[in-house]
């Protein structure tokens, strides 16, 4: 199979067409962490779960900007960020943090950190890998799963890959990697598909507009509205044909880790706490959920971004980090991913899998947990 350059030509020129529509997102809207009149629970007081010293070397950390990966749907890697800051968490730690909303165009997120516009962001790992690629300076710093979101969702007639050979494969812009990769391991003929750019609107696919037999889409999403809808398809994972990818996984600004160890692992430490309170009960989803309601305004759909949430943490129950804690790194995978990225060429060939490793620090989380369970209060 020949090497496709066209992942990485078209994430650039979205890239490029989204970047100062970000950029104004970032400047114009969020939310701190100081207390206001958003209904959220306090914890405690500022610095009540923290030493005096620790609280004072947070503090000194500044102000830390959160950038979610889309608005502030409720996903993983975003809601436990909103309930952190609602609960009070990051008071608790002395940290101050603002969240900002992503458009959802997560290569330029790594810009935005790499300029220090932003602290700390959801990046999937493979995106921090082609960020540093192609000399972007981010750090990959958490991560809940090697499973992923990119899912391939074809009719119920389809009940093996290669029998889309010669059909109609519909996709946003690209075909993720992972499904790709997913789809040539099942033995599809790739170069016999008829790659085709659709909408967001996942009805095309069960109508079979324009012939078309397979759709990509993220499983926590598409799949759960055609299911609300009443329509039927299979849902393909990438995790299931044991091809790498990540779930929930963090990026900061290099810069500031090095200046502020402590404080980058608080953020997680709350964010932790935080993924553990949202995922208790279904009261305590609904709370959360709520937050981020409160955050995006009245068209906030509750119970499709409960679904969401649901899903999410179902798929990470599922697929845990192998000997890892949750949030833990597994760098086996992220060299995995940088092999599948150079098979793609989405990627140079000179981004080896110790080279990719690299761009990963596993020490933030390693010092979160004692004995399998997460430190709370900070030590």
């Amino acid at each position: 199979m020949q090497p496709r350059p066209h992942h990485r030509l078209l994430r650039s020129a979205l890239a490029g067409l989204t970047a100062l529509a970000l950029a104004a997102a970032v400047a114009a809207c969020g939310s701190g962490s100081d207390p206001g009149p958003d209904g959220r629970s306090r914890t405690g007081a500022r610095g009540s779960a923290v030493s005096a010293e620790r609280c004072a070397r947070n503090e000194a950390a500044g102000r830390i900007t959160y950038l979610s990966g889309y608005q502030y749907q409720s996903s993983v890697s975003i809601l436990e960020y909103v309930a952190a800051a609602r609960l009070g968490y990051f008071d608790d730690l002395c940290l101050t943090v603002t969240l900002r909303p992503g458009t959802g165009d997560t290569a330029q997120n790594t810009k935005l950190l790499a300029s220090g516009q932003a602290t700390v962001s959801a990046v999937a790992e493979q995106d921090v890998i082609q960020a540093r690629a192609n000399g972007i300076a981010v750090e990959g710093v958490s991560s809940y799963s090697d499973a992923g979101l990119d899912v391939l969702m074809t009719n119920k007639d389809i009940t093996r890959l290669p029998q889309l050979d010669g059909k109609e494969v519909g996709h946003k812009g690209y075909v993720p990697a992972a499904v790709e990769a997913m789809m040539v391991r099942a033995g599809v003929d790739w170069d016999s598909l008829k790659l085709v750019k659709e909408g967001y609107d996942p009805s095309v696919l069960p109508r079979r507009q324009g012939g078309l037999e397979a759709l990509t889409g993220f499983v926590s999403n598409e799949p759960n509205q055609l299911r609300a809808a009443g329509k039927d398809v299979t849902v393909w994972q990438p995790v299931d044909f044991g091809i790498p990818s990540s779930l929930g996984a963090m990026a900061v600004n290099p810069a500031f880790a090095k200046a502020h160890p402590q404080a980058v692992q608080d953020v997680l430490r709350a964010a932790l706490h935080a993924y553990a309170y949202c995922s208790a009960s279904e009261r305590h989803i609904a709370e959360c959920v709520g937050y981020a309601a409160k955050l995006s305004g009245p068209m906030y759909d509750k119970a499709l971004n409960t679904t969401i949430w649901k899903t999410e943490t179902k798929v990470v129950g599922d697929n845990p980090t192998p000997a890892q804690p949750l949030g833990g790194i597994d760098l086996s995978n992220v060299g995995r991913i940088a092999d599948m990225l150079r098979r793609f060429a989405i990627v140079p060939a000179s981004v080896t899998a110790d080279r990719a490793k690299g761009w990963f620090d596993t020490s933030f989380v390693d010092g979160l947990y004692s004995g399998g369970t997460l430190v709370w209060p900070a030590p």
